[in-house]
This record gives structure tokens, C-alpha cells and sequence, in this order.
């Protein structure tokens, strides 16, 4: 059960309305700060629309940091986002497989991206080795999108716990297909 209220359009003042263009529950409890809402907002378009990292790449990023830190709500909203992203179900099998330290079918680059994922969850930064396996494969540009892209995902898994936000119903069946690990 979320800590704060979920928000409709009505709740807010119209020139606020606009921030629920999404009717997920993330939005709906952000809404409380609109500004900060838009800020949000602003980083995540950006990230999802505007950076050169290649996009199936950033979602197995941050499907990464939702399936390390057990965050049901962040795996199932981007299991389905990263799908339209070209994450494959094999993809989702694999990093599975890859977080339990077994090897997958990924390829080499795809490995270091959920390998960083793991180090800057886990250990707060991206190994030496691993990030001269980007460093290899990445330009500049792109290597601080996926750095960035997996250090707002950290924030964001913390929001969502600290918040205690609840899945939507139709996101659940994601959960089902793919489960979290268990502790």
C-alpha cells in the first residue's frame, strides 16, 4: 500500500493536470510536487527518447538494476517497456542467468552493460575492467548515458520502495512470466 495518496487530474490544479498524461501510479504519487514531477519527467524523456545509448541496451540496464534490487514495480513496468525496446524474452532469461553469476548467450557487450548495472548497484561504481569493456565498444557520449541511465534507475528503485508504490494490475502478469528473484 503506497505511503501517500495516488493522485487523479482532478486532484490538481489545471495548469498541474498535465503531469498525469501517464496514469501510472509513479506519476500519480509524484504529482504531490509538481515541479519536482517535472523534473522527473524531464530526465526520464531524455533518457528514454533523446539518448544515443542504443535503446535496448539502457533497458537491459535498468531491467538490471529493477531485477538486482527486487523492485517489482520498476521490472514489470520495463519488462514491458523494454520489449518495445527490442529485449527479447531470451534477453530477460539471460540476465536472469548472468545476475546468478552463470554464463548466458549475450553478446560481449550486453554482458559489461548488466555487469555494470550490478557493480554500480552493488558496489556504488563500474569496476576498472569493466569499464574499459565499454570504454571499448561505447563512445564517450553514450558511456555517460549508461552510467547516468544506471545511477537515476538506482535513485529511482528507492523512490518506488520508499514510497511503497504498487504495481498496476496489468503490469503484474510481467512479474508473473519473469519472476524477481527471491532474497
Amino acid at each position: 500500500m503506497a505511503r501517500l495518496p495516488y493522485l487523479d487530474k482532478s486532484d490538481l490544479a489545471p495548469e498541474n493536470q498535465d503531469l498525469l498524461a501517464r496514469n501510472i501510479n509513479l506519476v500519480r504519487a509524484l504529482a504531490h510536487s509538481p515541479d519536482g514531477a517535472r523534473a522527473f519527467s524531464a530526465l526520464a524523456t531524455f533518457i528514454r527518447f533523446k539518448s544515443r545509448l542504443d535503446p535496448r541496451l539502457r533497458e537491459l540496464a535498468i531491467l538490471q538494476v529493477g531485477y538486482l534490487t527486487r523492485s517489482p514495480y520498476e521490472y514489470s513496468h520495463h519488462v514491458k517497456i523494454g520489449r518495445e525496446f527490442g529485449v527479447s524474452d531470451g534477453d530477460l532469461r539471460a540476465l536472469a542467468e548472468e545476475t546468478a553469476g552463470r554464463q548466458s548467450a549475450l553478446e560481449p557487450l550486453a554482458k559489461a552493460v548488466l555487469r555494470a548495472a550490478r557493480e554500480m548497484t552493488r558496489d556504488l561504481a563500474i569496476s576498472d575492467a569493466t569499464f574499459a569493456a565499454l570504454r571499448a565498444e561505447l563512445d564517450n557520449e553514450r558511456l555517460v548515458d549508461l552510467v547516468m541511465t544506471i545511477a537515476v534507475y538506482n535513485g529511482v528503485v528507492r523512490l518506488l520502495a520508499t514510497l511503497q508504490i504498487d504495481v498496476e494490475p496489468e503490469y503484474q502478469h510481467y512479474l508473473e512470466e519473469f519472476p524477481l528473484p527471491r532474497k
